[in-house]
């Protein structure tokens, strides 16, 4: 009867820890799987920086010749003052559904801002041969490439989470460590996934 009773007690004791470890390893995957998603956004905020710093110099060459188009330049300054604080917040929290969907939402707004600035640009010849000008648009069409490859990279990293997250039995510890899903950084309007076109040959 003893032996039985031991026997039972070493069944339950080894499936606690089984069960425990089970637990640990998907509690560490999740955390992994976290950790990546933040490092890919990461490498978008070090890109929009990046773009945000080259737009003042992009307006401020501009506003050399286009001294009609003072609307044009002040949009591009508040799209980009939005768009900075908006991608302050989200690298704060990249996890902060609401913090994405602003940042989202602001970028679709400064990258509009900056169609409008170089299609303003495109009719004075004098703008579109100043070097300076020629520089900062290349730089520009640069980085916005940088960003988009850094977008994909990060939303394939969300994607990840996001499943890993809601597969059984994931599902029961994200529950119960509240491992929120996180957001994809996409922009809705078709019109604004694509980067400003930027061509002064």
């Amino acid at each position: 009867m003893a032996t039985i009773l031991l026997g039972i007690l070493l069944a339950i004791v080894a499936f606690v820890v089984i069960a425990g470890l089970f637990a640990i390893g998907q509690y560490n995957g999740l955390v992994a799987l976290r950790n990546r998603f933040k490092n890919a956004f990461a490498q978008i905020d070090v890109q929009l920086k990046r773009r945000y710093d080259l737009i003042p110099n992009l307006v401020e060459t501009a506003k050399g010749y286009i001294k009609h188009e003072r609307e044009t330049l002040e949009a591009v300054t508040q799209a980009r003052n939005l768009a900075q604080a908006a991608g302050g917040r989200a690298a704060a929290n990249p996890g902060d559904p609401q913090a994405m969907k602003d940042l989202s939402g602001a970028e679709a707004g400064l990258t509009g801002a900056l169609g409008r600035l170089l299609a303003v640009a495109e009719a004075y010849p004098d703008l579109k041969a100043n070097q300076n000008m020629m520089q900062l648009t290349e730089e520009l069409t640069s980085t916005e490439n940088k960003v988009a490859f850094a977008r994909q990279a990060y939303n394939d990293s969300v994607m990840t989470y996001n499943t890993k997250r809601e597969v059984f039995p994931t599902n029961i510890i994200a529950g119960m460590f509240q491992f929120q899903a996180a957001e994809l950084f996409q922009i809705d309007n078709p019109e604004e996934k694509q980067a400003p076109k930027v061509s002064f040959s």
